[in-house]
């Protein structure tokens, strides 16, 4: 397929995206106006029309191509320009103690979160998705995985809905929280990036903290996004598909990009106006990802993926967020 082809497929929904983007944007200008402060992020603001907007109209075949690279590429994007804000001083900073309690953290999650569906009285496979899911990135954890297990289409649907749908309420709920519990930008961002599932998310629940918490909840995910790398090799090795696995599949490309850009900002290499550019950038893209992925999030398919998956989702995600935030308070 051409390049032309490819762009005339993107530009209806990408087209939609900016669009809800935009009216997220005006909605927050309108609650600083009427309210004198934002209750609500624009990022959060994103979700929640695209969302509403799937939910009473859908969304017409020909524009998935465009939410789809909204919600992937662009949030990728994001996450690569964030890089340029942050340095190898700051990520040092965390320690090699945080790191390993990160790791060690994942590893108890998900047979944590594996018994707990299964206590619930979900099948194996179905069990093996929602404790991926919930303890390292969400549907990109899902997605990686169930080619790996061999898992059913309906098993793979389920568990990306009720990813979908805590994930939309932990970028909502999770910043209060940490406002009740009087938790500081470095405290919360530990929390944040133990819990919320995916890499944008994390920004859109941590925005309200400042950049700092940003930076520390970001590093903290990718982090816990790298964990995706052992998880599924390791699944792999106990299917016996080791051997099918790619390194692209290991080690995301956002995921280098990120470190490259942070190695290009520790080196000084990028002037202060470029540095500017990048983070206005990085806050664009991110905005049009959250609409995007509020787009793809259809409330009623949510309600058919069972309450027992839904169970499963918010207990396990409990039980993380209680680990996240012992981290938090250790580490913090």
């Amino acid at each position: 397929m051409s390049f032309a082809v490819q762009a005339r497929n993107i530009i209806p929904g990408l087209a939609l995206t900016a669009a809800v983007a935009m009216a997220a944007v005006l909605v927050q200008g309108l609650e600083t106006r009427w309210l004198g402060g934002a209750l609500l992020e624009p990022l959060v603001l994103a979700i929640l029309i695209g969302a509403a907007i799937r939910s009473v109209f859908g969304l017409r075949r020909g524009l998935w191509a465009g939410v789809r690279f909204s919600a992937k590429t662009l949030l990728e994007v994001a996450i690569v320009l964030l890089g340029l804000s942050m340095s190898l001083g700051e990520v040092a900073g965390l320690g090699l103690p945080l790191v390993a309690g990160i790791a060690g953290i994942v590893a108890i999650a998900i047979p944590l979160s594996y018994l707990i569906g299964r206590g619930l009285g979900l099948a194996p496979k179905l069990a093996a998705l929602v404790a991926c899911g919930n303890s390292i990135c969400g549907n990109s954890a899902i997605v990686a995985a169930a080619p790996v297990i061999e898992a059913e289409a309906e098993e793979v649907a389920a568990s990306i809905a009720f990813t979908a749908a805590l994930g939309i309420l932990v970028v909502v709920l999770l910043p209060i929280l940490g406002a009740q519990l009087g938790m500081g930008p470095e405290r919360y961002g530990i929390l944040a990036g133990m819990t919320v599932y995916a890499v944008p998310q994390v920004l859109a629940a941590t925005a309200p903290f400042g950049l700092a918490s940003t930076q520390v909840g970001t590093i903290v995910k990718l982090v816990r996004v790298l964990m995706l790398g052992p998880v599924i090799l390791t699944l792999g090795l106990l299917s016996g598909r080791g051997a099918g696995l790619s390194f692209g599949r290991l080690v995301p490309w956002f995921i280098l990009g990120f470190l490259a850009a942070v190695a290009v900002r520790s080196l000084g290499l990028v002037p202060p106006a470029g540095l500017a550019a990048a983070q206005l950038g990085a806050e664009g893209f991110t905005i049009l990802s959250m609409a995007a992925l509020g787009l793809l999030v259809d409330v009623r398919g949510v309600l058919h993926a069972g309450g027992r998956v839904l169970a499963a989702g918010v207990l396990s995600l409990a039980a993380l967020a209680l680990l996240g935030g012992a981290l938090g308070f250790v580490a913090g």
